[in-house]
């Protein structure tokens, strides 16, 4: 006689409700991590529009003109999760803006001719700063 092969139904079920466990704690846990990497994506664009806007005021002495494409200074535009502004330009001050859009929408972070970095929105649950720029969700810079 033949022993039975296989799995019993009580078996899979067990093995499925781990797997499900198991899943339940690791896909939040990825998509933080994802999301933590789109923001320093943008803080890192940011700090590097401020490199070119000050390269941009020494060839100048103006921030006027800067930030549009074909000057030393222009917002990067080949990302997908954040859109780049510079809503304020002036003879002596700028400011330039990350707003987050897909799925980083809800988030925005600015620089000023100061350095002074600030996060002016974040989605529901994160802690904003206006005296840095947030990258975890408790609030830390």
């Amino acid at each position: 006689m033949q022993r039975p092969r296989g799995f019993t139904l009580i078996e899979v079920m067990i093995t499925i409700a781990i797997i499900a466990i198991l899943a339940a704690v690791a896909i939040p846990s990825y998509s933080e991590y994802v999301r933590r990497g789109r923001i320093t994506e943008a803080v890192s664009a940011l700090s590097g529009m401020r490199v070119k806007m000050e390269q941009y005021f020494q060839d100048n002495r103006t921030y006027v003109g800067a930030c549009v494409a074909g000057t030393v200074a222009p917002a990067p535009t080949n990302t997908t999760s954040f859109a780049y502004t510079c809503p304020t330009l002036t003879a002596t001050t700028y400011l330039i803006t990350a707003t987050g859009q897909n799925s980083m929408a809800g988030f925005a972070y600015t620089i000023d001719q100061s350095n002074v970095r600030a996060t002016t929105s974040l989605p529901a649950g994160w802690t904003t700063s206006t005296t840095c720029w947030v990258l975890k969700k408790d609030g830390s810079c």
